[in-house]
């Protein structure tokens, strides 16, 4: 991913919902103005979600989402099904593509409601309306009349999942309220063997863009270059960021009048679950004999010898706990709506998540009272170093020092 691309967890995640045959392939082709999925009168065409980033005017950026229809059969249907529902988890805005000519079933009432559960905001566009007589005249406010074929009503149904897709909610920085213009900020970057040759990962970019915003200065370095850069600097960081991977080193070679924290719980405030993860995190100390651990990824990658998710958390937990401890692992979208056989859910950062799926992990966690943490909340945990990384956020410090 390029610094000029927007990250799919940054842009309005838009779902397009319904039975099979309702149009809903070539209603996202409309309104994208682009064939971005397969059409066909066959029903069942679309059979896995498909996700296109693109920038779909007047909303800016935007992830489409076209599903599978929610009325498929059998036991392939189901999975496909359960897919589609997994999809909302994350979706900002859902749009129900319902035949003109045959109205709303209840497979489609279904999912209003399955909408509202999930507080989803929602419209429901009646596709093919060129095949009707005449168009209603008056619709409800969440309601509209298309024709994906012939193009009716395209742009106004555009318009209304804009203003549907903004939210009054304040917008979290990553660190750009932690930090004043002309600042020094250190970033300790590892060269990560998991990220594509000559990239750097979405944290670290997303990061140095904030640094950037705020009218400050951000100063990349490797762990084994970080003292001697502090020796030469001539002013001290406000602040210096590392990856988790390297934090006990890092915090070693970091004067402790300079502020220290992480990536992971930069990003762990950022998608608002810090105090979460720094409450969970507890429970490390009383885990039991056997007891189960998910490990939690919101992205996929190709898997390295040592990867930190599947190999060197749960040695490092193993190790600080001195337990026979079972994990599981997830990728993804995928993540289990019962999580009744797990006693701690340790997520990675999040980057590829977005917001509401956050959310929807961490009430997951909550309803069923399974407490959730982080990667860089665990690492810094069985480090010794939590409350140095977390020192920058005041209130959370108070949560540990209680």
């Amino acid at each position: 991913m390029g610094f000029n691309e927007t990250p799919s967890s940054e842009r309005a995640h838009i779902g397009f919902f319904g039975r099979r045959n309702a149009g809903k392939s070539s209603l996202v082709n409309a309104v994208t103005g682009q064939d971005l999925v397969i059409v066909s009168d066959l029903k069942g065409t679309t059979t896995d979600p498909v996700h296109k980033s693109m920038e779909l005017l007047p909303l800016g950026p935007a992830l489409i989402i076209d599903t599978p229809g929610i009325d498929d059969e059998g036991p392939l249907g189901e999975l496909r099904v359960r897919k589609a529902k997994q999809v909302l988890n994350k979706t900002d805005v859902a749009v129900l593509v319902v035949d003109a000519e045959t109205g709303k079933t209840e497979a489609d009432e279904g999912l209003i409601r399955l909408f509202q559960e999930k507080t989803v905001n929602f419209i429901t566009v009646y596709n093919k309306c060129d095949m009707l007589p005449c168009i209603p005249s008056k619709v409800q406010a969440h309601e509209i009349y298309v024709s994906a074929k012939q193009g009716i009503n395209i742009e106004e149904l555009k318009e209304k999942i804009a203003v549907l897709a903004v939210t009054e909610e304040p917008k979290l920085r990553i660190l750009g309220d932690l930090i004043n213009p002309s600042d020094f900020v250190v970033l300790v970057i590892p060269i990560d063997k998991a990220a594509p040759k000559g990239r750097l990962i979405l944290p670290q970019q997303q990061t140095i863009r904030d640094i950037l915003e705020a009218d400050a200065a951000a100063i990349v370095v490797k762990e084994f270059e970080l003292r001697e850069t502090l020796e030469h600097l001539g002013k001290k960081p406000k602040l210096v960021i590392t990856d988790s991977q390297v934090f006990a080193k890092v915090s070693a070679d970091t004067p402790m009048d300079v502020q220290l924290t992480s990536f992971s719980i930069l990003f762990a405030r950022y998608k608002g679950f810090l105090l979460q993860a720094v409450q969970g995190v507890k429970t490390l100390d009383a885990l039991q004999e056997g007891q189960r651990i998910l490990i939690a990824e919101g992205c996929t990658h190709h898997r390295q010898c040592d990867d930190i998710g599947t190999v060197k958390l749960p040695r490092w937990i193993k190790n600080y706990t001195g337990k026979a401890l079972e994990f599981g692992f997830t990728s993804g979208i995928e993540f289990p709506e019962d999580l009744s056989p797990y006693r701690l859910i340790v997520h990675c950062g999040g980057c590829m998540v977005n917001e509401r799926e956050m959310r929807y992990r961490q009430k997951c966690a909550a309803d069923q009272g399974i407490p959730f943490t982080n990667y860089g909340t665990v690492i810094a945990y069985i480090q010794g170093i939590l409350k140095r990384g977390v020192a920058v956020f005041p209130h959370i410090l108070a949560e540990i020092e209680d």
